[in-house]
């Protein structure tokens, strides 16, 4: 007899998990800076209008697959696909995609846990910015340091996942996303009240059209919508579990648009943080991915309180990676019990296992392996992880989600996608944009799929 699957506790809880796996660490650094990059304001009203008419459709569509099928990504398109067709495969790619994507970002989570170890324990107190550049150098070429960092980031993630589906996914991760908004909310104020803080709040708020024209309109469009796109992390069903987790009592669409807020709302918030502190300081904004690591620190430095500020930015910078930890560990180890009807402790201990293996390339990328740069001079290990997961698997998962969810002769079809995720009350997806959803949102799929290879290897 089948088990009755796991449910979570409540609406909330949904929510705040579901948002946990879209809250990256990428849209912390990446969204402060190509919001002033390219104009501000004006770039926002871009994205949150991409965010809407792509972003929202396919993340619902997502959620829609699990909860008709009640399962993860390794078995839900087997449940619903039409007999004699091939969608199933398609489970193996995400499969991959999910052990592919902690492959690295556990090395990543293990960074942050690092960087607040280091900042609480006053390592960069006095260090000039180049002090502070030689020791995230340091570190990051310390393979014992990588290596001990990563291990401890995928225990607690796996501990997390241990403890089941309500009493520790659901439980504790509520607990962190509460206290990541409470941590963000404070981090803000202290920074828009910083003396300066009036010209970086002008850079990042304040709509400069110019700006966005002088950096290439169609690069700016390409950027919103890549951001609209990438943020939800869709494509890969690390969403669709938590479809498979939910009750029929709420539309999709109305809890897509909940989840896509918060989502949107700590990365918004992030660049709160991190562009008035900068412009208070006299300091560049524009580091990249490098700004958390060399940047920040030597903001704090110059900041009255600097240490526990640090503390407290790296403590929320650890909220936000192991909340996405937990929530793709919790869809390997559905996987495991969907497919090969493991039991939760069983899928717990192989995942743990397989995951501390597979993600020492990334750990040694940057010392011991750091010969190895697959896509170029100067890359690593996890910028070729990195590119197969954003520029590819991600939007080509979403194009195939796309297609099961609109064609009624080969996929799942649209009337069966809408029923499923009409039903409940809320903000429901309307019958009228079948057309667009069938025939426009693929084709643009394609073009930025095909956009990225091009800005990777062209541009």
């Amino acid at each position: 007899m089948e088990k009755t699957r796991e449910k979570f506790g409540s609406r909330l809880g949904f929510i705040l998990i579901s948002a946990g796996c879209a809250i990256g660490l990428g849209n912390v650094w990446r969204f402060p800076y190509i919001v002033g990059q390219y104009g501000g304001a004006a770039f926002i009203l871009l994205y949150l209008l991409f965010l809407v008419i792509f972003g929202l459709p396919i993340m619902t569509m997502e959620f829609s697959v699990g909860r008709a099928s009640q399962r993860s990504i390794a078995t839900s398109f087997k449940t619903l696909e039409p007999k004699g067709t091939k969608w199933h495969h398609f489970g193996w790619v995400g499969i991959c995609g999910n052990y592919l994507l902690m492959m690295f970002y556990t090395t990543v989570a293990g960074w942050m846990i690092a960087y607040f170890v280091k900042t609480l324990g006053g390592e960069f107190v006095g260090l000039t910015q180049v002090g502070i550049s030689q020791a995230y150098d340091a570190f990051t070429q310390n393979a014992v340091e990588q290596v001990l960092y990563m291990v401890i980031a995928t225990l607690l993630g796996f501990g997390v996942c241990a403890l089941g589906l309500k009493g520790g996914v659901e439980k504790i991760t509520k607990v962190m996303m509460l206290l990541l908004l409470a941590i963000i909310a404070i981090l803000a104020v202290h920074s828009i009240t910083l003396p300066g803080a009036g010209e970086g709040l002008a850079y990042y708020l304040i709509p400069d059209f110019s700006k966005m024209v002088e950096n290439g309109l169609g690069s700016a469009i390409f950027a919103a919508l890549g951001q609209a796109f990438f943020t939800l992390s869709i494509g890969i069903g690390s969403m669709a579990v938590f479809g498979s987790y939910i009750k029929r009592d709420r539309a999709l669409f109305g809890e897509s648009v909940s989840i896509a807020i918060l989502d949107t709302s700590v990365a918004f918030v992030a660049g709160l943080i991190i562009i008035p502190a900068c412009f208070s300081f006299g300091i560049n904004p524009n580091a990249g991915p490098r700004l958390i690591f060399e940047t920040l620190p030597n903001v704090f430095n110059h900041m009255s309180g600097g240490q526990i500020w640090g503390s407290l930015f790296f403590l929320f910078m650890i909220f936000a990676a192991l909340s996405t930890v937990v929530a793709v560990f919790e869809n390997l180890i559905s996987m495991g019990m969907d497919k090969w009807g493991w039991s939760r402790k069983k899928a717990v201990l192989i995942n743990l296992g397989l995951m501390l293996v597979l993600a020492l390339p990334c750990c040694l990328g940057t010392n011991l392996l750091s010969g190895i740069q697959p896509l170029g001079a100067g890359s690593t290990i996890m910028d070729l992880e990195d590119f197969i997961i954003s520029n590819n698997l991600l939007p080509l998962g979403s194009l195939v989600y796309v297609l099961f969810c609109t064609s009624n002769k080969y996929g799942w079809g649209w009337n069966n996608f809408l029923l499923e995720a009409n039903a409940g009350k809320g903000l429901k997806i309307p019958d009228k944009i079948r057309i667009y959803a069938k025939y426009v949102m693929p084709v643009v799929i394609i073009v930025l799929w095909a956009y990225g290879y091009v800005e990777k290897f062209f541009l």
